[in-house]
């Protein structure tokens, strides 16, 4: 397989090719362009030009590389059939480019008489590079750059290339995934994983097997993971899992540890965001691979910002301040957006703004970076409902719904970044995986304007952007003799050039630092990049949220009970003594303390 797996050795065996020795490498939709290109310019030549070769190979490479792009499967025979060559010559130019090592011919069957044929690795390097060498050509000789206003020492089509290492559409793996049937696939319903849906096809190529791949939504996932691990086998081989459930997943043996995978294929763990790979351990073993690092932040308006003179809200107080300010019926605009629908959306909510003031919901230990989410014994299962950070954060939403619109108290994820996609709201707290909302596209007025932040803090606390996101994970009640091709599979959807697929098509979070090192991803948006940066000076955190067994009890729980102060049904004082004693009971019951 090609470049599906970063730095990390490749499995031996079947699936081992040949090391990447290139650091250039256009995007999928930027080579497309590019065989468009070189094809129609054979076409011109051989028109226009009165030239008498040999047989020509350019129309052989063309198709093999346009149908991997595709996820189109190729045979000898349809191969031969678009080379414009007879079919004898044809095979002849198929054998010779595959005893050069440009050519994968993939057995489609058991018997080993049906075959498919793939670009290999060298082939796909090669036309990198061909097509960097050809625009440089045009630009040196016709002044492309001139007309374009880019620099050709900078830009291949529209995307930078010496300014870090872009990475290069994976290739197929020389066998396919030995599974009797198709590879299944549980995953969310959002942006990546639509992305990873819209890629089907290619991914198909890449394995070598059909894809069965379902989609829910948070609370269904959930219930779904559940279900799925009381059966007697999984109807899953691959689940997304969210981050904080994988303490809750790991306690009830849902899903296998991957520590000895991890060790035999030397998969390297280094380049993911620490945050998300602790949030998919319990209690020392990994259970998950990060697929998406999404923090919850503050976005906001620039433009607004500037029209009325307000600060960076890098505190509770500007928040408010800045709030006010933008509210205002008379233009149809509200401050802020915000999760205050009852019970998991609410709930979020209402940790992560406990964790701006500088408490997390559990009595966790005090470390370097703030606190320990991921090792909690004992007394750190106690809940801190009952401390100042968790009125003053109950007492902040209170504050925010002078600000808010009309329908926050039934909003959630998607109502949020919608409002505020829409222009109903200056500033919203955003998951960043809902943000092609906006910044992908155009016609949002907040398109090109937005700007991203921790969460603002409370008096004495730090800066934070709560982690989240989802992490693969392989469920306990697969086949023994799946679990291998299962985690080849896992790694490849994991990798750096697949993770940058994903952004291509419409997703814009990344678990790994690599990617955002790919000037091509810098350039669809700068929010993954900000969010690395976040990752590597310790804003991102998964403290606030810690993924403990009980987190979704607590997070109902609160969302409940805040829920019913926001209405005014309770009082701030019940509704926080009312949380801290329906979560106590849940940790003496579990035998915590």
């Amino acid at each position: 397989m090609v470049n599906l797996h970063g730095t990390q050795r490749r499995p031996e065996g079947p699936f081992e090719t040949a090391d990447r020795k290139h650091s250039f490498g256009a995007s999928n939709e930027e080579m497309s362009r590019f065989l468009d290109f070189i094809e129609q310019q054979d076409e011109e030549t051989s028109r226009a030009l009165s030239i008498k070769t040999g047989y020509d190979e350019i129309k052989l490479f063309i198709t093999l590389l346009r149908n991997h792009l595709n996820g189109k499967l190729t045979t000898s025979s349809s191969l031969a059939q678009s080379s414009g060559l007879s079919y004898g010559t044809a095979i002849r130019a198929i054998y010779a480019i595959e005893v050069r090592g440009l050519l994968v011919r993939r057995s489609k069957t058991a018997t080993g008489k049906s075959f498919s044929l793939h670009p290999s690795e060298k082939l796909i390097l090669e036309w990198q590079e061909y097509a960097r060498r050809i625009y440089s050509l045009m630009d040196s000789t016709i002044g492309l750059s001139s007309r374009t206003g880019q620099n050709s020492s900078d830009y291949f089509y529209g995307a930078s290339y010496n300014s870090g290492n872009i990475l290069s559409p994976p290739s197929v793996f020389s066998s396919k995934l030995p599974l009797q049937k198709e590879l299944r696939i549980l995953v969310h319903a959002d942006p990546t994983f639509m992305a990873m849906h819209v890629l089907k096809k290619q991914f198909e190529s890449i394995f070598g097997v059909p894809i069965q791949s379902r989609a829910l939504s948070i609370d269904r996932l959930r219930d779904e993971i559940i279900k799925n691990s009381n059966a007697k086998h999984s109807n899953y081989d691959i689940i997304a899992c969210d981050l904080p459930w994988f303490g809750e997943m790991a306690k009830e043996g849902r899903f296998l540890p991957v520590d000895s995978l991890i060790s035999s294929t030397g998969f390297d763990m280094s380049d993911f965001h620490s945050e998300a790979l602790a949030s998919a351990r319990h209690k020392g073993k990994q259970f998950g691979i990060p697929v998406q690092t999404t923090p919850d932040l503050l976005v906001y308006r620039r433009d607004l910002f500037a029209e009325r003179g307000l600060k960076t809200p890098r505190t509770i107080e500007d928040t408010l301040a800045a709030a006010q300010a933008l509210h205002s019926r008379s233009r149809n605009m509200s401050g802020i957006a915000w999760n205050a629908a009852r019970g998991t959306p609410l709930g979020h909510t209402f940790l992560f703004t406990m964790g701006a003031f500088g408490q997390p919901a559990i009595n966790l230990n005090v470390n370097e970076t703030g606190f320990d989410g991921e090792n909690v014994f004992g007394e750190n299962f106690r809940p801190m409902f009952d401390t100042v950070a968790a009125r003053n954060a109950a007492e902040y939403l209170l504050e925010l719904l002078n600000f808010s619109p009309s329908s926050i108290l039934s909003m959630s994820w998607y109502e949020r970044a919608r409002a505020y996609a829409d222009g109903e709201v200056g500033m919203a707290y955003c998951a960043t995986l809902l943000a092609p909302m906006f910044e992908l596209n155009p016609k949002s007025p907040a398109h090109g304007v937005s700007e991203f932040l921790p969460h603002p803090c409370g008096k004495g606390a730090k800066p934070i952007a709560p982690v989240g996101g989802y992490a693969l994970a392989i469920p306990s009640n697969v086949s023994e003799d799946r679990i291998n091709p299962i985690w080849t599979a896992l790694m490849s959807l994991t990798s750096p050039q697949t993770i940058k697929l994903y952004i291509e098509n419409g997703s814009l979070v990344s678990p790994r630092f690599s990617v955002s090192m790919d000037p091509k991803v810098r350039q669809i948006s700068p929010l993954i990049s900000k969010v690395d940066e976040m990752a590597r000076f310790g804003v991102l955190q998964m403290w606030p949220r810690p993924p403990i067994p009980e987190i979704s009890d607590i997070i109902a729980i609160i969302g409940e009970e805040m829920h019913d102060m926001l209405v005014g049904a309770k009082s701030v004082d019940v509704a926080l003594s009312n949380s801290q004693n329906r979560v106590d009971a849940i940790m003496r019951q579990n035998g915590h303390y």
